[in-house]
């Protein structure tokens, strides 16, 4: 039996790292991870770092063009120093050009972030929501007339709208309530910190297999996110390391 057939796993596309990546590594990752039954590739958004770091949306369009079913998220979006709008069309744009397998996570982000986008914090979870139910509309709806506290919009229409239905943010939802599930810490140090070592990318299959087995009692299609290298080369280990690859969902 496949490892896809006994449980879910997303995997964190190299995409943050303290020198430049290659994208032929970026490529490898993604067709590989595919190959192998993992259900997502997910990135981090951190616009101004102290490292290198691809923008979510034009990495995840990249892994969507070399790749065909695995899905492809960004945990998280501070979309309170966003404008909802442009979000809204980034991640349609993706989820339409993908075939339906954009999933936006959304934040709220920290201090830091209002700083460096000059935005204020106050009023920033009211942001947070009228973006939300700002996107949710011109996802779903021809026209939209919106009056919130902070974002208004007349008459308002975007296209594309997503494949996937309802929405991207649905897709979310549902994988956020599986992401924050406890992992058994066994499972987490022998994936997350072990990596594939000598035994390559088969290995890394057989151990979470059993990885997976040894996890029991969790739910049918659960997805947690696995951190570890996907590749023997010493370039591809610097870059796939997950002290460099992001810390995952919820990493801004």
């Amino acid at each position: 039996m496949a490892l896809k057939d006994k449980i879910a796993f997303g995997v964190a596309l190299p995409h943050r790292s303290p020198e430049p990546i290659d994208m032929e590594a970026v490529r490898r990752v993604a067709q590989r991870a595919e190959a192998l039954g993992f259900r997502d590739l997910w990135v981090t958004e951190n616009t101004l770092d102290h490292v290198f770091c691809f923008d979510p949306v034009v990495v995840l369009t990249y892994a969507a063009a070399v790749t065909t079913k695995i899905r492809l998220g960004a945990s998280v979006v501070v979309l309170p120093v966003h404008n909802p709008i442009h979000v809204g069309h980034q991640w349609a744009s993706l989820d339409y050009a993908s075939g339906g397998r954009a999933i936006l996570g959304v934040g709220l982000g920290r201090d830091h972030h209002y700083e460096q986008f000059q935005t204020p914090t106050e009023g920033r979870v009211r942001r947070f929501r009228e973006g939300v139910e700002l996107i949710k509309l011109l996802w779903t709806e021809p026209r939209v007339d919106y009056s919130g506290r902070i974002f208004r919009l007349a008459d308002g229409t975007m296209a594309p709208k997503p494949v996937q239905k309802p929405h991207p943010l649905d897709g979310l939802r549902r994988v956020e309530q599986r992401l924050v599930r406890p992992i058994r810490a066994d499972v987490a140090r022998g994936v997350g910190e072990g990596g594939a070592r000598s035994g390559g990318l088969s290995d890394l299959e057989t151990r979470l297999s059993v990885r997976g087995r040894a996890a029991g009692g969790r739910p049918r299609g659960t997805a947690p996110l696995v951190h570890g290298r996907l590749s023997q080369s010493r370039r591809d280990r610097r870059v796939w390391h997950p002290r460099h690859a992001g810390a995952g969902p919820g990493t801004t």
